[in-house]
């Protein structure tokens, strides 16, 4: 199964190469896919790519369910 989870983008330099942050994590990001890509950002990463863009209300209910679907596997 393939996941794209919720980040918040912390750097972006001019060639559109960032790093976002997810749950304190942070990890090295294509932003190219995405027009104007700014720090504070919301994101879906998927492989190391942004693919979409979100709000932050959206980006919290998301890491939520993941969290509540996490405590239902274990």
């Amino acid at each position: 199964m393939c996941l794209g989870i919720p980040a918040k983008v912390i750097e972006v330099d001019e060639s559109g190469i960032g790093k976002v942050d997810h749950l304190g994590t942070k990890v090295k990001a294509n932003l190219t896919l995405i027009e104007n890509v700014k720090i504070g950002d919301w994101v879906i990463l998927h492989a190391g790519f942004a693919i979409s863009r979100l709000n932050e209300e959206e980006a919290q209910e998301t890491l939520q369910l993941l969290r509540e679907y996490a405590q239902i596997k274990s």
